[in-house]
């Protein structure tokens, strides 16, 4: 005879909690602005001295901190406040893990817009953003992520090169389509000094890019492409081109049609390595990457997150041999490694 199911009363307490969940939102990025982890892990513990860090009213802080507190981002013990294990890591300036710059892309008002339309992007199947909405040609939020996804990519990117194999120093010729930031190339190229990156973007994000390889030692070995993925001639004879976080911005059609020519230029054994939050074929786990769908509802024309059958798949009618999915060390994406 099987157990009972545990008795659950019910309760508003998840309406509420997520309606109110822009406070939380907002106590984060003030926090960030503020640099009040920065200012707790310099040894400021009550409210007065990391008022005075922050050059801010005590109140203010005090309430504040309490508020994080309560959220898991500090602990509080005898009116003072330490940082948790996380926040020491990745929200304390001085930190090489530090992603609090992340804040300004991912508040950016160009994407928070996106959602204030959410009911008729669901009713109509489409964002209500102006002009192809986060996918507009040159849209200026992709410089901004260039800048400010840097403490947060990072890892992921030497992570990647890793499970690539860019450390055995093979003669590599790469593509690195929407290359944004640089860093997926620009970490092949630390780890493997026979390789020769390019990077597709638009002219000020590749801007960005650029910078980025220089204060990485390798821009001699790094070149750029300025245009579009679907439209500019980015050539051929590549050992390996990468898709990081691209394909779930268009629908499979579209994604189809830049495998074919990314298989198209790829040498003879090439691959390519399509970095995506890819859901379970429920679509409702894990919580994060089949939450990323909803993004795409919101911002772009017909993106979504797809799953590792969908992208196989996708792969598969582009002409690729195969399609393998790995998981990527320090990251919650996967990466979909197709060879030709």
């Amino acid at each position: 005879m099987s157990a009972a199911a545990p008795h659950h009363e019910p309760s508003p307490e998840l309406f509420f909690e997520t309606l109110n969940s822009y406070q939380r939102t907002a106590a984060l990025r003030a926090a960030v602005e503020l640099e009040v982890f920065t200012a707790v892990a310099e040894g400021a513990a009550t409210a007065v001295e990391i008022a005075r860090r922050c050059n801010s009213s005590e109140r203010g802080v005090r309430i504040l901190c309490d508020y994080l507190t309560v959220r898991g981002f500090l602990t509080k013990a005898e009116g003072r406040y330490a940082a948790t294990p996380d926040t020491a890591i990745f929200l304390d300036r001085r930190s090489p893990a530090y992603v609090g710059d992340a804040v300004r892309f991912l508040l950016a008002p160009e994407l928070t817009a996106s959602f204030e339309r959410l009911t008729e992007a669901v009713r109509t199947g489409t964002t209500q953003l102006p002009a192809g909405g986060s996918v507009a040609p040159d849209h200026p939020i992709w410089a901004e992520f260039a800048r400010s996804m840097v403490g947060l990519i990072g890892p992921a990117a030497e992570e990647l090169a890793r499970l690539l194999g860019a450390a055995e120093g093979r003669q590599w010729n790469v593509l690195d389509i929407a290359a944004g930031h640089g860093l997926f190339g620009i970490a092949i190229d630390r780890q493997n000094p026979g390789a020769q990156i390019v990077a597709l973007d638009w002219e000020r994000v590749l801007e960005v890019a650029q910078e980025n390889a220089r204060k990485a030692g390798v821009e001699a070995r790094y070149s750029t492409i300025a245009g579009s993925a679907f439209e500019a001639d980015f050539g051929g004879g590549y050992d390996l081109v990468l898709l990081t976080n691209f394909l779930h911005h268009f629908d499979a059609a579209q994604c189809e049609s830049l495998l074919r020519r990314v298989y198209a230029a790829l040498n003879t054994g090439g691959r390519a390595a399509i970095l995506e939050f890819v859901p379970e074929e429920d679509r409702v786990s894990p919580p994060l990457e089949a939450s990323f769908s909803l993004i795409m509802l919101a911002s772009t024309p017909s993106g979504d997150a797809y799953t590792y059958r969908e992208l196989e798949t996708m792969c598969r009618n582009a002409g690729f041999a195969r399609a393998e999915l790995h998981a990527v060390p320090r990251s919650i994406e996967h990466v979909v490694i197709a060879q030709k």
